[in-house]
C-alpha cells in the first residue's frame, strides 16, 4: 500500500492493548497478543516496543494519559479478570507521570485517570518529543542528550537549568565529568554564537577544578583562562588578590584559618595598626617608635614568664642580624634577676635605670627596623607587634591568638606561590576561569576555593542585575564535607557556612553553583538539598542512595532502584527544569574536548612486543 496510512491503520500498528484495571495512580494493562516483538515499523521509523521503562499511551477521549511501565506478569491476574481469553497474555503494570492536551503541551501530574477498557498506544516519536519537550518555542535548548531507551535527542532549557543550582552524582568512571564538561560546553557555544559581547560581558563561569581535568585546551571552550596552581614549586600561576588583597579581613581571615569571636577582631587590630603605619608620613620611624616604647615597657616588667613571652614576639618582628650582618641574639646580653623580678644590663637594674635600655641589643635592633618587601611577611610582622601590644595591655592571652598567626606563618611558602598583591586583571581575564589544584596540598585545596568564591560572590553582589555567575565546583567533597578531621569544628563551620550561604542566596543576585561528587553523603546535607536539578549516574553505596532518596523527593521507586545499575555514561535527570525524571543517556565528548578523567587501560601503558621481521634466506 503507497502513501501514509490513514489513521486507523496507524492505530492499529500502534495499539498496545486494554486497560483491565485501575487501582489509584497504577493501572494494569492487557497487552495484545500480536504485540510481543521487541520491535515495530511504523511510518519509515523503528518503535521499541512496550516494555518495563518505556512510556504508554492511554486514550481517555481527548485526552493522553502518559503512563510509565513498571512491570509486567505472563498472565491476567484472577482478581482482575477472569476472562479464560486474557489468560497468558502479558499485563503491564503501569504508574501515570502526566498527561497531553489537544495542543499536544505536556504536564506532569495525575489530572483523571483511565477507565477499564480504555486502549493503550505506543508512543510516536512526535509524542515522545512532546512528553520530552522541556524547551518552551521561545527558550534556548541544550542538546547533549538523548532518552535512553527510545534514543531520541533530548534538549534540556538554559532558562530552568544553568540558572539553577545543579547537583551531579556518581560513582567513579560513571561519567559525572564528561556530563559537566558537555553541559557547560554547549551552554558557552550557544551564548557565545548568540552574542559573544554579551556573553563575555555579563557571563561569568569559575570553575574548581581538583584533578586538573578541565584544563585541556579545547576542553570546555578554548576562550579560557587556566590557573594552573602548585604549592610544590614557584612555576604555578599567580592569583592576584589586588593590591589590597592582603589587608582584607575577610581574606586574611581565611588564610589564618582565623575563629570567628576571638582571633578574627584580633586579626582586625593588626590590620589597623599597619594600615595606621601605612598612612604615616614616616612609616619606618612609626614602627619603630612603637617597638621602642614596647622594648622599654618589656625590659621594665616584674612577670618573666610575660616578659619571655613577648620576647619571643620581638624574635618574630626585629631584624635578626645587626647594619654588619652579624646575627644577633635580642636577650644575649640581658639577665634576670629573681629576688627583685627585674631585668640588668651589665650588672645594671634596667628598672630603676630605664636610660641603659638604649643600649640593649634589643633596643638596637628596633632602631633599625625596616618594613619587609613581602606582604605576607609584613602582614605576620605587624600581627606579633599587635600581640605584643594586646599582651602588654592585658587584652588578649597568648593562646587564644597564637594560633592564628602560627597558621599564617606555616602557609605563607604556599601562600606566596598561589597568591599575588599585585594590581593584575585577576580571576577573569577571560569570562571562564579555570582554578586548577591538581598540583596543590590538602590545606589550601581548602583554603583556595573558599577565599576566592567568597571574593568573587562579595564582589558580584556588588555589580548589580543584569549578570550572571557561575560557580563549578568538581569532586566537591573536597570541601563541602561535613566529615573532616583536619580543622578545627569552628573553622569547618564557617566554610560549610560561607557555601551554604552562597547557595542559599546567591539565586536572587544571579549566582548559580553546580557541584559534582562521588559521595553525595558526605555532602552537607543542607547543600544538596537546595539544588534544582540532579543529574544521578551510577551510585552503589547504601548511604550514598539513602542521601539522593531524602534530597530528591520527586524521583519514584523505580527510577530509585535502577540508579546502581545504571551504565557509564547513563544517568537519572530530575528536578525543576522538567515535569517528571528522565533517564537520559549523556552525548560522549569527542577525545579532544573531553576532561581528563578516563580509566587508564593496561594494554595502552603496557603494550605488547612488535613482531619480529622473519629471517630471509637466499
Amino acid at each position: 500500500m503507497s502513501g501514509a496510512p490513514d489513521r486507523l491503520e496507524k492505530e492499529a500498528v500502534l495499539r498496545v492493548g486494554t486497560v483491565s484495571a485501575v487501582t489509584g495512580r497504577k493501572i494494569f494493562v492487557t497487552v495484545d497478543s500480536d504485540k510481543n516483538l521487541s520491535e515495530l515499523f511504523f511510518d519509515g521509523d523503528v518503535l521499541r516496543n512496550i516494555a518495563v521503562g518505556s512510556y504508554v499511551d492511554i486514550r481517555k477521549g481527548f485526552l493522553s494519559l502518559i503512563g510509565r511501565v513498571e512491570g509486567e506478569s505472563a498472565r491476567a491476574e484472577d482478581r482482575y479478570s477472569e476472562d479464560p481469553a486474557l489468560q497468558g497474555r502479558r499485563t503491564l503494570s503501569v504508574s501515570l507521570v502526566g498527561f497531553l492536551d489537544r495542543r499536544g503541551q505536556f504536564f506532569g501530574g495525575t489530572k483523571e485517570l483511565p477507565l477499564v477498557g480504555n486502549e493503550a498506544f505506543l508512543l510516536t516519536r512526535e509524542k515522545v518529543h512532546q512528553v520530552h519537550r522541556l524547551v518552551t518555542p521561545e527558550g534556548i535548548g541544550l542538546n547533549f542528550a538523548k532518552s535512553d531507551y527510545e534514543g531520541y535527542d533530548i534538549a534540556l532549557p538554559v532558562d530552568g537549568l544553568i540558572n539553577s543550582h545543579i547537583a551531579i552524582f556518581g560513582n567513579t568512571g560513571s561519567g559525572k565529568s564528561n556530563t559537566s564538561a558537555a553541559m557547560y560546553q554547549d551552554f558557552i557555544e550557544q551564548m557565545r554564537s548568540r552574542n559573544t559581547l554579551a556573553f563575555e560581558a555579563n557571563c561569568r563561569i569559575l570553575i574548581f577544578d581538583f584533578n586538573n581535568e578541565f584544563t585541556r585546551d579545547n576542553c570546555l571552550t578554548p576562550h579560557k583562562k587556566v590557573f594552573s596552581l602548585s604549592t610544590r614549586n614557584d612555576n604555578g600561576d599567580k592569583i592576584s588578590l589586588g593590591l589590597g588583597g592582603f589587608t582584607d579581613i575577610e581574606i586574611v581571615s581565611i588564610l589564618a584559618d582565623a575563629t570567628e569571636k576571638t582571633q578574627k577582631p584580633f586579626l582586625k587590630r593588626a590590620l589597623s595598626l599597619q594600615a595606621r603605619a601605612t598612612a604615616a608620613q614616616d612609616p619606618t620611624a612609626y614602627v619603630r617608635s612603637i617597638l621602642k616604647n614596647q622594648i622599654i615597657q618589656l625590659l621594665q616588667m616584674s612577670d618573666k614568664i610575660r616578659a619571655d613571652v613577648i620576647m619571643d614576639y620581638m624574635r618574630q618582628a626585629l631584624p635578626a642580624t645587626d647594619i654588619a650582618g652579624n646575627v644577633v641574639e635580642l636577650s644575649s646580653d640581658l639577665e634576670w634577676h629573681n629576688t627583685v623580678a627585674e631585668f640588668k644590663w651589665n650588672n645594671v637594674f634596667l628598672k630603676q635605670n630605664p636610660a641603659y635600655i638604649e643600649n640593649t641589643n634589643i633596643y638596637k635592633q628596633a632602631e633599625i627596623f625596616d618594613h619587609p618587601d613581602d606582604a605576607v611577611e609584613s602582614l605576620i610582622c605587624f600581627c606579633y607587634i599587635q600581640l605584643s601590644n594586646d599582651i602588654l595591655s592585658n587584652r588578649a592571652q597568648n593562646e587564644h591568638i597564637a594560633p592564628a598567626i602560627n597558621k599564617l606563618k606555616s602557609k605563607q611558602g604556599d601562600i606566596r606561590r598561589i597568591f599575588s598583591a599585585s594590581n593584575a586583571s585577576g580571576l577573569f581575564e577571560k569570562n571562564v576561569a579555570v582554578i586548577a589544584l591538581g598540583d596543590v596540598n590538602l590545606e589550601m585545596k581548602k583554603t583556595v576555593p573558599l577565599l576566592l568564591a567568597k571574593k568573587i560572590y562579595e564582589e558580584h553582589k556588588k555589580l548589580g542585575g543584569g549578570r550572571s555567575l557561575s560557580i563549578i565546583i568538581d569532586e566537591a567533597h573536597n570541601i563541602l564535607s561535613r566529615d573532616s578531621f583536619r580543622e578545627s569544628e569552628s573553622w569547618k563551620d564557617y566554610r560549610l557556612e560561607t557555601f551554604e550561604e552562597i547557595i542559599k542566596e546567591g539565586r536572587k543576585f544571579g549566582v548559580f553553583v553546580t557541584i559534582s561528587s562521588q559521595r553525595p553523603s558526605d555532602i552537607s546535607p543542607t547543600i544538596t538539598s537546595q539544588a534544582h536539578n540532579y543529574f544521578i549516574h551510577r551510585l552503589i553505596n547504601d548511604k550514598d542512595l539513602q542521601s539522593i532518596a531524602s534530597a530528591v523527593s520527586y524521583i519514584d521507586k523505580l527510577t530509585e532502584e535502577s540508579i546502581p545499575t545504571l551504565p557509564t555514561g547513563t544517568c537519572i535527570f530530575s528536578g525543576v527544569a522538567g515535569q517528571m525524571p528522565l533517564k537520559l543517556a549523556i552525548r560522549p565528548l569527542e577525545e579532544q574536548l573531553r576532561p581528563r578523567s578516563s580509566t587508564v587501560r593496561f594494554q595502552d601503558i603496557v603494550p605488547s612486543p612488535e613482531p619480529e621481521e622473519p629471517e630471509e634466506f637466499f
